[in-house]
């Protein structure tokens, strides 16, 4: 059963935040583009099989790896909420879960 995504507000600006970083840093929306569908097709997998996600500290949460980012989901009976995006360059031990 695939199940509905909900973004939270936080989710929802570090992603805007993160491709507008890259669109003004490479002077291009290509590569932002790109990583908006990698994105995407994460969820879509995420929704589809929601374990798929390695387990985190805390209870029904679940991380994904896209790229150089960290998807931060949880699963509730029939929604995956999307609770943030996490540069994984960035010092792990400041990661929100």
């Amino acid at each position: 059963m695939v199940k509905r995504i909900v973004w939270t507000e936080n989710a929802h600006n570090e992603r805007k935040e993160i491709l507008l970083y890259w669109k003004n840093h490479n002077q291009s929306t290509v590569y932002s583009k790109k990583l908006n569908e990698l994105i995407k097709k994460a969820i879509q997998l995420i929704s589809a099989h929601p374990h798929i996600g390695r387990k985190t500290d805390v209870k029904n949460v679940r991380v994904k790896l896209v790229r150089d980012y960290l998807l931060f989901y949880e699963e509730t009976k029939d929604t995956i909420i999307i609770l943030s995006i996490w540069d994984n360059r960035r010092n792990p031990e400041e990661a929100p879960y």
